[in-house]
Parts: structure tokens; C-alpha cells; sequence
């Protein structure tokens, strides 16, 4: 598909979160959806809705709405959803282990073909079937199983050398887990998950009784 300007990021979140009341208002038998609707269910604007959807091309019929099916569809083309990606899990601690577990990867089109680790004990051992493969063969073992995304849950002390050895190999993408900011070049993109500070953000809402964003 053509080339498109970036959108701003949390025009990219909202595109997944139509994404899956698409899939939900496809299960329940719906053929159209409005702006309205799909509004509705997000606490969005319909001004918004139309606003994001219009950043990708032109969709749906006014007056009409959008088809649901090919909407869906449209979306996941442009989300990379119609595709499989190989990714690579390092670390199989208590966090490595509940992401592996994760179902919702594997029905999206993220397959996680690898796991790696450096603890001794570990190595060799199946994890979720699939052999614990020794960190030191990163750059061996990801060009080997053609990985296109790495997720890092290790602690933060080793996230950076090893967000730096991943950046060598040529992967273009980290999710990292460990709650440090990591440094690469600009040709690598990087999303952080930091639990404390989701938690922080929900005990500023709470302490200062805020009104939920839908920014």
C-alpha cells in the first residue's frame, strides 16, 4: 500500500480501538455502523471518528454509514493486521511467561516464534513449545528465525545493551516491559509499557476526581 504521512499516535490507538468494536459489531450481525455508533461505544465524538478515519482515505457513504465487513478490513490492512509477524520474547520471567501465555498475540498475527533468556537453568528447557534459546545467540538466533519484533521483559538494567544488540540485527521493533527509557536511532521504533505508571495515572484520577479523557 501507498506510503501515508505518520498520524499522530493517539490517532493510531484510536484506529485499533475501531478495530475491535468492528469485530464486535460484525459478531453481532451488523452489516453498517455510523459514526455515531461507533462513537457511542468509545466515548469518542462522531466529528472525531470521521475526523481519524478520513486521515487513511475516504470510507463509507453519508448518510449510509460504513460497511462494517469492509471497513474491518480496511483497517487491518493499514494496522498490519492482515499479515503474520515473527516475534521474538526475551526473558521468561513472571512477566516473559504471562505474555507468552497471551492468546490475543497469536489471533492478531503476532506469532511468537522465539524466547530467549540467560539464565542457565532455563535454557534448553520448552516454554510454552517452545525451546528457551540462549540470549548471547540474540543476533544469530533473530536473523535465523526471520524475527520482525522483539518484546524485552527483562530487568532495567539489562534493557538498554540488549535493546542496542536487537538494533544491531537490524529489527526495526521493540515493545519493551522494563521500566526504563530506552536510547536507539531513529530508525527503530520503540513502545514502553510501564505498569507503575499506568497505576499512577489512574491514582491521579482517582485522588483528583477527574473526568475520564477520550484524548
Amino acid at each position: 500500500m501507498p506510503k501515508i504521512k505518520r498520524p499522530s499516535d493517539s490517532t493510531i490507538h484510536r484506529l485499533s480501538v475501531y478495530y475491535r468494536v468492528l469485530q464486535s459489531v460484525e459478531k453481532e450481525g451488523y452489516h453498517t455502523v455510523s459514526s455515531k455508533e461507533l462513537a457511542k461505544r468509545e466515548k469518542l465524538t462522531p466529528a472525531q471518528v470521521r475526523k481519524d478515519l478520513s486521515f487513511f482515505g475516504s470510507f463509507g457513504t453519508r448518510g449510509l454509514g460504513y460497511p462494517v465487513r469492509e471497513l474491518r478490513e480496511k483497517i487491518a490492512k493499514i494496522l498490519g493486521l492482515d499479515r503474520t509477524w515473527n516475534v521474538a520474547l526475551i526473558g521468561v520471567g513472571n512477566m516473559g511467561s504471562a505474555l507468552a501465555s497471551y492468546k490475543e498475540f497469536q489471533r492478531q498475527g503476532f506469532h511468537i516464534k522465539l524466547v530467549l533468556d540467560n539464565d542457565q537453568r532455563k535454557i534448553g528447557s520448552n516454554h510454552k513449545g517452545l525451546e528457551v534459546r540462549d540470549v548471547r545467540e540474540l543476533e544469530k538466533e533473530l536473523k535465523t528465525n526471520k524475527i520482525d519484533m522483539v518484546i524485552l521483559a527483562v530487568p532495567a538494567n539489562a534493557a538498554q545493551g540488549l535493546a542496542e544488540e536487537v538494533q544491531k540485527t537490524g529489527v526495526k521493533a521493540i515493545l519493551n516491559f522494563a521500566p526504563v527509557n530506552l536510547r536507539t536511532n531513529d530508525e527503530i521504533h520503540i513502545r514502553s509499557e510501564n505498569m507503575a505508571m499506568e497505576l499512577e495515572y489512574l491514582s491521579f484520577c482517582l485522588t483528583n476526581k477527574t473526568t475520564p479523557s477520550s484524548d
